[in-house]
């Protein structure tokens, strides 16, 4: 019996899928468990990872064609919505007071969306499940991080209790808790609900060993999302899209309401309200434009605003962009929970559970603006997207055996 030669592989084909591999790799493996030891760690890996994933979708054209992805994408109106937001925040530029800081904020708010836009464009139509599984791979790993770095302070090492006290280990709670839904998407889709489930327990003890609980409260908000959107995920959908829409448009209502509660202890919630309230009440037409952005950060540094203000996305919305531009985050958030919900049904819960952890966590006052925050949503969406491009199915060919064909 003559033997078939092996099919012949190319090896330029092969470079480009070791390529693509590695990118991921980086995205899924090295960014959440490298947040937890390195401050610059999401910053400076994230567009290695996209740079390698565009390279090898250069070379092989596995990505969907750029007519169809950018009719999508510019069709949309979560997208219609961003770009008005984006060019809201550049034009802010025009009356901001702290021209510098914020034109460089801007460059990298703009530079990192640019980033994330390519690499929505070299994402490859088909992913391959091998790389998908990566992910679940990375949060399982970044979990045991937090929990070793978390034990090695209890027993006593001061270079982990300094990372315990730190900034750094919040940062990488809060990216673990961002990373774990697409992960738990991925699984359930998969059918790997045990899988998924236990992976979620580890990532909720890992958000409550920071005293900060921001990223506790953001998991356990996502989670129960992720619950009900298992149950009803059209009508939650709708839930978490309007909820988020309306918190946006009508925060500025919130410390006028709280006003006969008092002014509250200083440092409490009730102060900040009320001068929340007394910066609207000082200049009411600021709430048409805003400050321009980065002005929350710079008047605190400047002493025009006190540090006992609100450290919430819902404030800095309205100080920074005024009306305009918390009706363009308002429409562009709702919209893309809603496009979300409209697309494979398996991984539904877990992105209502992403956007909710993010939202959550973002009005308790992780820092919104801050390169690491916006790079942790572009790199938590390139996962998301990944993982609705890993959802088809071959259909294998029937075998039919002599003799075994029903008769009719």
């Amino acid at each position: 019996m003559v033997q078939q030669p092996a099919p012949r592989t190319d090896p330029i084909l092969s470079a480009a899928g070791m390529l693509r591999r590695i990118g991921f790799f980086i995205l899924m493996i090295g960014v959440p468990t490298l947040a937890f030891v390195s401050r610059r760690a999401l910053v400076a890996l994230t567009p290695i990872a996209i740079a390698l994933i565009i390279i090898a979708a250069l070379i092989d054209g596995a990505n969907k064609p750029l007519r169809e992805s950018r009719r999508v994408l510019l069709s949309a109106t979560p997208a219609i919505a961003t770009l008005v937001l984006l060019g809201w925040i550049a034009l802010s530029l025009i009356w901001t007071p702290f021209f510098d800081p914020a034109a460089s904020r801007v460059v990298s708010i703009l530079a990192t969306t640019a980033l994330g836009i390519a690499a929505y464009f070299a994402i490859p139509a088909r992913m391959r499940s091998a790389n998908l599984y990566l992910v679940p791979i990375g949060v399982a790993a970044a979990a045991l991080l937090a929990g070793g770095i978390y034990l090695a302070q209890m027993l006593g090492v001061e270079a982990a209790a300094r990372l315990v006290a730190g900034e750094t280990y919040l940062r990488g709670l809060v990216v673990l808790v961002m990373a774990v839904w697409p992960a738990v998407a991925w699984l359930s889709s998969r059918g790997r609900d045990a899988q998924a489930l236990a992976l979620a327990v580890v990532v909720g003890a890992a958000s409550a060993l920071s005293p900060d609980k921001a990223a506790l409260f953001g998991f356990l908000a996502g989670a129960t999302i992720c619950v009900l959107a298992s149950a009803w995920p059209a009508k939650v959908a709708a839930a978490v899209a309007t909820g988020m829409a309306v918190a946006i448009l009508a925060a500025p209502a919130l410390p006028f309401l709280a006003t006969p509660l008092g002014a509250g202890a200083p440092g409490s919630l009730l102060e900040s309200l009320a001068i929340w309230r007394a910066t609207i009440l000082a200049d009411p037409w600021a709430a048409l434009t805003g400050h321009g952005i980065e002005a929350v950060l710079r008047s605190r540094l400047a002493g025009a605003l006190s540090w006992n203000a609100p450290s919430s996305i819902l404030f800095e919305i309205w100080y920074e962009l005024g009306v305009i531009g918390a009706a363009a985050a308002a429409t562009a958030l709702a919209g893309a929970v809603r496009a979300s919900a409209r697309r494979h049904a398996a991984l539904v819960p877990g992105e209502m559970a992403g956007f909710t952890s993010a939202f959550v966590m973002a009005a308790l006052g992780v820092a919104t603006t801050q390169m690491w925050w916006v790079t942790t949503l572009v790199v938590v969406a390139l996962i998301f997207i990944a993982g609705a491009r890993g959802q088809f199915r071959t259909k294998r060919p029937r075998i039919m055996l002599p003799g075994l064909a029903r008769r009719e």
